[in-house]
């Protein structure tokens, strides 16, 4: 047997993992890698497998970083079944055309400015119609159910307690009169969520056949919060209450950015406790994100695996989902009325970072006034909107124009749907109890050596730590590991020239202008300048500042803001490259 890890080793995102029996082979999650521009090119290479050889794909959960690359395998070859659970074929039916719809908007602006620089055009990963047609390859599994894929290999979902439809994966393969499991954790739940039950964990995995035979088995656990502990969760809706509370009294607006999947859902779900336990005044509640709306009416109509709690809650007519004062914004000019309101209502809107969607409109409106208040109930990481106003920026750019930060910014904790470091233990203690291998996967690297240290202390495992591109293969109950023969960031970087773009690194020194005149016959060539002065320099600095106001003004009159943030970024690759030198 052979587990091959293509995602989410020694990181976070792109959760992909190949097993391979005698006669099987399976694809535990396709997901999408998130962040760097290193790592986001990981998405645009080839599989490192041949698609059409999938015998399956077994999917955890909807998220983007754990599916988001289906539609691409399907586009590659793969013909075969996806499991998944009902409610994770739901939401992937919206969020993945809502994913092929991204790549297709993010391609066409990174095309107009590749046409300005003479540089090749690029295709999207995939489209909304290959999402959409990804839908067919879509079987259900229910949870605790044995699921056949072939005659060696079957499987079983466990609810994970993450989000909707999540799942634990115990895999089971027959070899040689001996049976092998596989427990993958996919992403672990933290108590106390609405909608869904706490974390069943996976206790049973690791226990013999009736007969008393196993061969092997082994977990493969996520380690997002390996070194962290979630603050106290206990008083989360009074923080929320409280805010709200004052923030009306000031009478503005209450603008909240939040993932469209499962936060905003659970935001609507507080504050329907909230006003129904007369702890915050009732107010319009605005919905303004296509992709939450439709996974909000996924959400209301799939309860059957609803927690107790929630289940009471709709059979008493308090469905989060049917306040009378709750509002649905899906076309443009829904938003766009939004804008008009001066105070009042609380607009929830993604991204949860705030750095794209219709969320940056709303800030816009709103984060000058000194009456608003605006809320975030999630991680902001670095380099986004958000991080920038948590972070208390006094002035933000949205959308090319300045705009004055006199809102109340409000970062609550708390809300996260992760299991922390102490759930990850307890996790670990009911499901590892029997175990012969740990695997830890689905972490960055102090979070993942962390809880790797931690393991060993508490229950004497050393657990491996596969890097992205490394294969195990499993025989007779010992373990070779192949590791590439080069770390695949590594080759990246090497072939991206990073952080100086692609287009530059032949001649980082030249402008294109000069590039054009001088290798005319196609060779390098090298001419000594003459000393520059320094108020020369200062001239042409003048110049630049006078050039690039009118390039501002003109753009600005146009409302063509997309053309000024490409001709920033393209400044910006230029600035990052001479500093280089």
């Amino acid at each position: 047997m052979k587990l091959c890890f293509y995602g989410a080793s020694q990181t976070v995102t792109g959760s992909c993992y190949l097993l391979e029996s005698a006669d099987t082979r399976i694809l535990i999650d396709c997901g999408m890698f998130q962040g760097s521009k290193i790592m986001k090119e990981l998405n645009y290479g080839a599989f490192p497998f041949d698609p059409n050889l999938l015998d399956a794909v077994i999917l955890t959960h909807a998220h983007i970083d754990h599916s988001g690359l289906i539609p691409k395998l399907i586009k590659k070859g793969f013909s075969g079944p996806i499991y998944a659970t009902a409610e994770t074929i739901e939401l992937c039916s919206v969020m993945l055309p809502d994913s092929g719809h991204i790549q297709e908007m993010e391609v066409t602006r990174k095309n107009r400015k590749h046409s300005r620089m003479d540089v090749p055009s690029i295709e999207p990963i995939y489209t909304i119609e290959d999402a959409v047609n990804a839908q067919k390859h879509f079987v259900e599994a229910a949870y605790n159910q044995k699921t056949a894929i072939s005659q060696s290999l079957s499987f079983q979902f466990v609810d994970a307690g993450h989000i909707l439809g999540s799942a634990h994966v115990i895999v089971s393969v027959k070899e040689n009169n001996t049976t092998k499991t596989i427990a993958f954790s996919g992403d672990i739940g933290t108590s106390g969520q609405p909608y869904v039950e706490d974390p069943e964990g996976i206790k049973e995995a690791c226990l013999k056949d009736p007969d008393g035979i196993r061969d092997a088995c082994m977990i493969v656990m996520e380690t997002t919060y390996g070194n962290r502990i979630h603050p106290d969760k206990t008083n989360r809706m009074e923080n929320l209450a409280r805010v709200i509370n004052n923030a009306h009294q000031k009478g503005g607006n209450i603008i909240i950015p939040a993932f469209a999947i499962n936060r905003t859902q659970d935001l609507l779900y507080y504050l329907r406790k909230l006003q129904d336990d007369k702890k915050i005044p009732v107010m319009p509640i605005y919905i303004d994100s296509p992709l939450a709306v439709a996974a909000t009416r996924i959400f209301g109509r799939n309860t059957r695996n609803f927690d107790q709690e929630t289940k009471q809650l709709l059979e008493a007519g308090q469905s989060p989902f049917a306040m009378p004062n709750l509002y649905l914004s899906e076309t443009a000019e829904d938003s766009i009325r939004l804008n008009a309101i001066q105070g009042g209502a609380i607009i929830i809107s993604a991204s949860g970072m705030a750095d794209a969607g219709r969320i940056k409109h709303h800030l816009k409106h709103n984060l000058w006034r000194y009456d608003a208040t605006v809320i975030f109930v999630g991680y902001q990481a670095q380099g986004t909107l958000g991080r920038f106003l948590t972070d208390g920026a006094k002035e933000v750019t949205i959308h090319g124009e300045k705009v004055a930060v006199n809102a109340e910014i409000v970062a609550f904790q708390g809300f996260s749907a992760h299991a922390d470091q102490n759930e990850l233990l307890a996790w670990l203690k009911a499901a590892g109890g029997n175990a012969d291998h740990l695997i830890l996967v689905h972490g960055e690297d102090d979070a993942i050596q962390a809880f790797s240290s931690l393991v060993q202390q508490k229950f004497g495992i050393a657990p491996i730590i596969p890097e992205l591109g490394e294969c195990l293969e499993i025989a007779d109950g010992e373990i070779k590991r192949l590791k590439p023969s080069k770390p695949w960031l590594k080759e990246i970087e090497d072939r991206m020239g990073y952080p100086a773009p692609q287009e530059w690194q032949s001649h980082p020194s030249k402008s294109v202008k000069q590039r054009s005149s001088e290798e005319g016959s196609g060779g390098r060539i090298f001419k000594r300048r003459r000393k520059v002065l320094l108020s020369e320099a200062n001239r042409a600095y003048t110049k630049l500042r006078k050039d690039l106001k009118l390039f501002i003004d003109r753009n600005n009159e146009r409302k063509d803001y997309e053309n000024l943030i490409d001709t920033f970024e393209s400044i910006s690759d230029l600035l990052k490259t001479r500093m280089k030198r």
